[in-house]
Parts: structure tokens; sequence; C-alpha cells
């Protein structure tokens, strides 16, 4: 975001400098080195002290702005400018430069009535505050008057980033380096449009021109820190922020914001509610993961309030609000949620820029999973599970597909390649490992999950599935046994009915030959925990049956 934003105010033209607004006093050699260095700390201690001996002038009152501007010290820059506006034949160019530290304090409004007053190079300023105030007839109009020079194809190229469409702004930034090779911020803004186009390592070989010459460069670490964390993980990509804290002086502030967010990213949430809330109106970021954030916390409720209000302008802010909403129509079962949810999926996956890519995909499978078309979700989830292979998330949603669809077996060795113990716990995960287990007729395996489960409304709810499905499979055995505790926590008749059923099952496997004959014992024992007029009845045929076959119950 540092890179977008301050191609349109520090370009040679928008911030000009006051050695072209007043060239005909010589600068002192002392300042000009600080300048030429872009030692800007070193420049404005230089200038307050010879202003505090006496010796200050406008022109040095402008060096001043100047500097606490590209210090990043916008409020400085704004209140020196301001004072320099009030005197008499002030250039328009002081007006131009006041808009633009406004433009960097967020001060849209008064950016664009102070910027009426500027210089022609206005045009740009007045170009990107459309794009704020979200007016495409005014940003087409100032598009219209943006001419074939690299300032305004530069001041181009950043809308192109800001909307999202990074290959237009590859393609401009290309064009302006062919001509002049020695522009090699450029490979830096390059980098991050191939960073926002998911090619991280090529993000890499193009920063990497850069760095070679800048080492010490704040936004270009904190791009290649962010292109480890893409590439490897969060240690990798902390490390690289670390080399940056090290060669940094006390007074380095560039950037700081955005360095100590991205740090909570790369500790996976460490320290997010005290970082990332002040951060929310600065970096557009901030609010995104900090939503993120309460959804791993499981504070959906928090989630949603604070990307409620929030107007979707790229596909990361659709596919957020897409999961914020399918996790409150979850939770709350409402389905109204679920249909903006799934309405939001299709918006992203569906569209031509996004259909191609791992998350445009996922958008599709989980806009069907939300309509439970299960068959669909498997085409979208098939063609991206190779990047996926021990993501737990994936996998977790990838075999409730499969079983959803009847492929128990492969459904089942899905789930349990999950190793995250929180998963592990949840009923959802619990309920379809145990279906998969009786489905593939290993109804034992079942029963055992059931057996680790602490007595609870889930517990007596797997119970339910365990005992319908085992009795459905054919698998009376444990059906039975299911039904028999079902009825003691809840002497409700249709557990009596599905038990008497399971056992008579049971009993007709035992004469076919397909259960151990010693089963009979437990069969019966099941039967007699019923106070029920018909128990006698179905003890007397079993125990005739035992006597006959010599089998002692």
């Amino acid at each position: 975001m540092i890179l977008s934003r301050t191609k349109p105010a520090s370009g040679p033209s928008t911030q000009s400098t006051p050695a072209k607004e007043k060239g005909k006093q010589k600068q002192m050699p002392k300042l000009e080195e600080l300048l030429e260095t872009r030692d800007y700390t070193g420049a404005i201690t230089f200038l307050e002290f010879h202003k505090h001996a006496g010796k200050g002038n406008t022109e040095e009152d402008q060096w001043i702005a100047y500097c606490a501007f590209h210090l990043g010290d916008y409020k400085k820059a704004m209140e020196e400018y301001e004072k320099l506006s009030k005197l008499d034949g002030c250039p328009p160019e002081i007006f131009t430069n006041l808009a633009c530290c406004q433009f960097f304090l967020g001060m849209y409004q008064e950016a664009d009535a102070i910027a009426s007053k500027g210089c022609a190079n206005k045009n740009r300023l007045l170009f990107h505050l459309s794009h704020k105030f979200g007016d495409e007839k005014r940003l087409m109009s100032y598009h219209q008057n943006l001419q074939d020079v690299i300032e305004d194809q530069l001041s181009l190229a950043s809308i192109h980033y800001l909307r999202s469409h990074y290959q237009e702004a590859i393609d401009t930034y290309k064009r302006i380096l062919l001509d002049n090779r020695d522009y090699l911020a450029l490979n830096v803004y390059v980098a991050l449009c191939y960073y926002k186009l998911d090619y991280y390592d090529v993000s890499q070989e193009v920063l990497q021109v850069y760095l070679q010459q800048h080492p010490d460069s704040a936004v270009a670490i904190n791009l290649k820190a962010c292109n480890h964390f893409r590439l490897y993980n969060g240690k990798a990509a902390e490390a690289e922020l670390k080399s940056l804290q090290e060669v940094a002086s006390a007074s380095f502030t560039y950037a700081q914001d955005l360095i100590k967010h991205n740090l909570v990213v790369f500790r996976s949430g460490e320290g997010a509610l005290q970082i990332l809330p002040p951060l929310i109106d600065v970096l557009p970021e901030a609010r995104l993961n900090l939503v993120i954030y309460h959804l791993r916390q499981d504070d959906i409720g928090e989630a949603y309030n604070l990307i409620k209000d929030l107007d979707p302008t790229t596909p990361q802010e659709y596919i957020l609000k897409g999961v914020v909403n399918a996790a409150l129509g979850q939770d709350q079962g409402s389905r109204e949620h679920l249909k903006i949810a799934q309405q939001y999926f299709q918006l992203v996956g569906g569209s031509a820029s996004e259909a191609d890519t791992i998350p445009g995909r996922q958008c599709m499978a989980s806009c069907f999973f939300l309509l439970k078309q299960f068959g669909d979700v498997l085409i979208y989830l098939n063609s991206i599970k190779s990047y996926f292979y021990n993501d737990d998330t994936f996998n977790f949603n990838y075999a409730q597909a499969k079983a959803a669809a009847g492929n128990y077996k492969e459904a089942e060795e899905v789930f349990l390649l999950i190793q995250s113990e929180k998963i592990k716990q949840d009923y959802v995960y619990l309920s379809w490992l145990a279906r998969c287990y009786i489905m593939n007729r290993r109804a034992r395996l079942a029963w055992e999950l059931y057996l680790k489960m602490e007595t609870s409304a889930e517990s007596f709810s797997l119970l339910q599935l365990i005992a319908n499905d085992c009795y459905k499979m054919g698998l009376f055995y444990h059906a039975a046994k299911a039904f028999d505790v079902l009825e003691r926590l809840d002497p409700n008749p249709e557990y009596w009915e599905g038990k008497r059923g399971a056992c008579v099952g049971v009993f007709q496997m035992i004469i076919a030959g397909h259960e151990p004959r010693d089963t009979l014992r437990e069969v019966i024992q099941l039967i007699r925990n019923t106070s029920n007029p018909q128990v006698e009845s179905l003890i007397r045929v079993m125990k005739k049956w035992a006597k006959e076959n010599k089998l002692q119950v």
C-alpha cells in the first residue's frame, strides 16, 4: 500500500522541490550533500538548527516541509506548507504540496479543495482523489488529461494497481523501464504487482534487482519478507524483517506501522488485539487481518461487526465477507447469511480475473458446498488438492464433500490425514468419520469414537447416528448396542423397536454363520435391559435355538 500511495505524492512533479520553485539562491553544500544521500533526518536537523540560530528563510522552510514529507511525517510537512500558503505571493506549487500532505493523512475533502489552487501538476493528484471518492465519471475526466510523460504514466500505473488491474500496471512499468533502465525503484512496483498476482517467486526475482543496489530499503525488505511468508513460513519472513530492524537507526520511522502489522501476520496473530485496531484506518489490510484473527478465535460476532459495513472492492474483501457470513449463517442457522455468503463466493469464483486462480476455485467449491451440490464441489477441489496436501482445513472440507457424494472409502482416508486436535474434537468431524467407518463396514471404530466422548448432547446425537446407520447397513450388533444405550438414556418406544429389530438381525446372522455364536449371550442380555412384554417371548425363542445347537447361554 505504501508503494502505491507514495507515487502520486512523491513523484517528480506533484511534490515539486523548492530548488525548482526558487532556484536563484544557491544551497549550502552541506545541505545538498544530505539531500543527495537522502539523509532527510540529518537535513531537517541542520535546517532547524539554522532556523533557531536566526538564519532561516522561506526557502529553508520549504526544505523542512520537503524533508518531513519524505520522512513520512506528513502532519509536520502539512503544518509547514500551511504557514507558507498564508504568505503573500505564495507560488501555486505550495498548494499542490499541501494537498499532497493532506492526501497522505486521509484528509481527502480538504486536499480536493486545496488542490484546485495548485499548479499544473495538480491533475495527477485530482486523478487519485477521484479514485478515493469512487467518482468514476470524474476519474475518467482526469484520465483524459494525462499525457504521455513518465510522471503521468506512473500515476496511471498506480491507479491500475489500486483498482486491482495488476497486469495493466506491470505493462506500464515495463514500458517505462525499457527506456529508463536506471529507474530501479520501478522494479519494486513490478514486484509488488506480481506479489498481488500470487507469483511470489517471480516477485522475488524482480525485487532482487533493486535490493542489490539498495539492500537497506524498508519497502523492498518488507516485500521480500512477505514473499518469504508466502513461499516458506512466518519464521522465514520474520527473519527478513529483523535484518531491517538491525540496520535501522533510532530515528527510523518510515513504514513502521506496516512492519508492525506484518509481524502480527507472520506470528500467526500474536499481539493482534494490541497492534491491529489502531491501524484499521491506516492500512486496509489491518481490518481484514483483525477479522481473520477473530474468526480463528471463534469470535464470529466480533468478526462480523468489523466487516459488515465494509463495501468490498477487492477479491480478498469479497472472500472474507463470504467466509464471515458463512460462519455466522452456520452458527445461527441463518439462511439469509448463508445465501449472502454463497453469492459472494460465486461472484469471485465466476469473475474472469479469479476463475482460474486457487482462491477463485476455492470460492466456487464453497459456493457449491453451501448449495449442497457436492459433485461440483469435488470438481473444483480435485483441481487444487495438490496444493493443499497437508492443509487440515482443506482436507476437512474435501473429506466432507467426498462423504456427502458417497465416496466413503476415500473420505475416510482424507479424514485420517487431519492432524489438528481442534478439528478432531469437532462434532462435524466425529459424526462424518463415524458414518464413513460404518459405510465402510467398520462399525467397531465408530463405536470407539462414541466411547471416547464425554456424555453430552453431541454424544447422544452421535449415538443416534451410529444406531440408525448401522441398522441401515445391516451391522446389527453395534446397532443393538447403540439402541440399548439410547433406550437407557431416553425410554422412547422407538429405541426399543430399533433395539428389538437389531437384536433379531444379530440372531439371524448368528444362525446364518455370519456372527460368532457367543454373541448370542450379549444379545440376550441387551434384550433383558428392557421392561417390555415382548422381551420374554424373544428370549424364549433364542434360548430354544441355543439349546438345540448345544450353545450355553
